[in-house]
């Protein structure tokens, strides 16, 4: 029984963190695209080292350890918690087009797990997180916090990934190399995050908050601000 239900919590996790899942996160490369048109990002090592800093210093240091605060909160019911972590996450979204795209996410993910089954009234589907819809799936279908987190990171790197290819002459076996080099990272990283106390949560990327905010008005885009 015990096994039964780990294989069914990780078939979960792949359902939560797959590209086909409908919420339209493939439509957002944070920042990235204007990275690449500024010459920040310009080959595979540049773009390897732009999405895993990214991910070791803004989600390891501020996602995953309030994924975990989310966690808790939605298998306590506690709605008070709920709603602080949720103000708090998108607080730290350091440009409008960073928090307008975690607002869509969470509007699409809630819609989605409302209709899978999995209805919360803790918070308007106009003013949640995608961090916290994320997470209350995790609680629902009794993902683990770690695997939750990993995955989590993982779907996020592989966007971004996905992403780069799209925007500069990288190449699909070039993509599979960096994603090899962002899985030890995840590996490595991921549980430093699970670990850090409250005073310890927060990031400071100024390089992604000012190329998010000026992607807002680049001339030409291929992803959504």
């Amino acid at each position: 029984m015990i096994e039964t239900q780990k294989q069914s919590a990780r078939l979960r996790l792949w359902q939560l963190i797959s590209p086909a899942l409908p919420v339209g996160a493939y439509a957002y490369s944070q920042g990235l695209e204007t990275a690449i048109e500024e010459g920040w990002v310009s080959d595979e090592q540049t773009v390897s080292d732009w999405i895993g800093g990214v991910m070791v210093h803004s989600l390891i240091r501020l996602d995953v350890p309030i994924l975990t605060r989310f966690y808790q909160a939605w298998q306590q019911d506690d709605s008070a918690a709920v709603i602080y972590w949720n103000q708090l996450i998108l607080a730290m979204r350091e440009s409008a087009e960073l928090r307008q795209e975690d607002l869509q996410l969470g509007h699409a993910l809630s819609r989605l797990l409302n209709d899978l089954g999995l209805t919360q009234e803790t918070l308007s589907r106009q003013s949640c997180s995608y961090l916290s819809q994320f997470s209350l799936a995790a609680v629902r279908w009794q993902i683990p916090v770690p695997e939750a987190a990993s995955g989590y990171l993982w779907s996020w790197c592989e966007n971004q990934v996905a992403a780069a290819i799209k925007l500069m002459p990288l190449g699909q076996t070039a993509g599979q190399r960096i994603l090899g080099c962002l899985i030890e990272l995840i590996d490595t990283q991921v549980t430093q995050g699970l670990e850090l106390n409250d005073d310890e949560i927060g990031s400071v990327l100024p390089g992604l908050a000012m190329a998010s905010a000026w992607h807002e008005t680049q001339y030409s885009r291929l992803f959504r601000s």
